[in-house]
């Protein structure tokens, strides 16, 4: 991933000191004049960028990076460049970004091609792109921006500082709290997926729940949060879901959660706080993961999981356990070699047996 100049709308020219008292670290090997106007990665860096040393496996690239100063940890030691010592430095690489790169709010209003249905109520410095389309009785807070062709149902709220990007729908009686990122494509408040099957016939259960969205949630491009059949599905606050994730009727996802592309949970499972989902993970309806808990990639949870656990495989069991499963699946031809050349000695041994009674 390349974050250099040529990604700047705005260029701007910072001094290192500046930058090192913005990101509360130590400055080392200091000089005066340097002044920064960029960010990149240690590979890609030139002139005038400031990059950071995220592992130590990327020493290398930290000796020969052409970049002006650096984001060291604390505990390496590097005197070639000037650099910036921190705690955290992907931490520190993220404050940059924002720094460098962060466009000013520039509220535009209400475009007048979009449709807004009546009892609409908004705060202060909102922007509506044009074809825009909300119903009835929808209530935004400040600061919010949403994106053309996105569709936000009746009776549904919208927190302050929170971005909808295009062709985002949000069906009615949706809440969605304060500073919410919700990327194109996603679609929050479908049915649920219940049926009832009578003569032979899958009957619709009507889903007339609603779906609640907490503070400082991301949802990612085309994923889908569908509402409760009653009641709601309900997202904490803090959760970051990835891409193309499915979460389904009625289920609680905890706080600071982090669910990868393409995981899915079934509906009326509970998910605990800090909780991860790994990629394409997959949890089963009306089950309970507790709080610390990470899934692995491609895991099949189909039971309740207690606290501060590391589960793999399918079915989901603790990792250690996993792993010792998986050195053993790997020796399998060997063994079952060794076990028919067991059985062979024993037939011999037995129809020897046979023959000396």
């Amino acid at each position: 991933m390349v974050f250099g100049k040529d990604f700047q709308v705005n260029k701007k020219e910072i001094p290192l000191i500046d930058l090192a008292m913005q990101l509360n670290g130590e400055l080392t090997a200091y000089d005066e004049h340097i002044v920064i106007s960029g960010v990149a990665g240690l590979k890609e860096a030139s002139s005038g960028d400031i990059s950071f040393l995220g592992h130590r496996r990327y020493l290398k690239d930290l000796e020969e990076t052409n970049a002006s100063a650096v984001v060291l940890p604390n505990d390496v030691s590097f005197e070639r460049l000037p650099s910036i010592r921190v705690e955290n430095p992907y931490y520190a690489f993220s404050q940059l970004l924002h720094i460098f790169y962060d466009l000013p709010f520039k509220p535009g209003g209400i475009d007048k091609r979009a449709v807004i249905g009546k009892g609409f109520k908004h705060g202060r410095d909102i922007t509506i792109y044009p074809h825009v389309h909300i119903e009835d009785n929808v209530s935004l807070g400040d600061n919010i921006i949403i994106y053309p062709f996105t569709f936000i149902g009746a009776n549904s709220f919208i927190g302050d500082n929170t971005i909808i990007y295009p062709n985002v729908t949000i069906r009615e009686k949706t809440k969605i709290g304060c500073r919410v990122i919700v990327h194109s494509g996603a679609v929050i408040g479908s049915d649920g997926f219940g049926f009832v099957k009578y003569k032979g016939v899958h009957n619709k259960i009507p889903q007339v729940g609603g779906v609640i969205i907490e503070d400082d949630v991301e949802i990612g491009a085309n994923t889908t949060i569908d509402r409760a059949t009653i009641g709601n599905t309900v997202i904490k606050r803090g959760t970051k879901i990835d891409n193309l994730v499915q979460i389904a009727h009625n289920v609680t996802i905890g706080e600071d959660c982090i669910l990868a592309g393409q995981a899915g949970v079934a509906g009326s499972s509970q998910i605990g706080n800090s909780v991860t989902l790994a990629g394409q993970a997959g949890v089963t309806g009306h089950i309970s993961i507790g709080d610390n808990v990470t899934v692995a990639g491609k895991a099949g949870v189909t039971r309740d999981i207690k606290d501060d656990q590391t589960i793999s495989g399918m079915p989901a069991i603790p990792r250690m356990e996993w792993l010792k499963a998986m050195a053993i699946f790997e020796k399998l031809p060997e063994l079952k070699q060794k076990l028919s050349e067991i059985e062979r000695r024993i037939g011999e041994i037995e129809r020897i047996d046979r023959h000396d009674a």
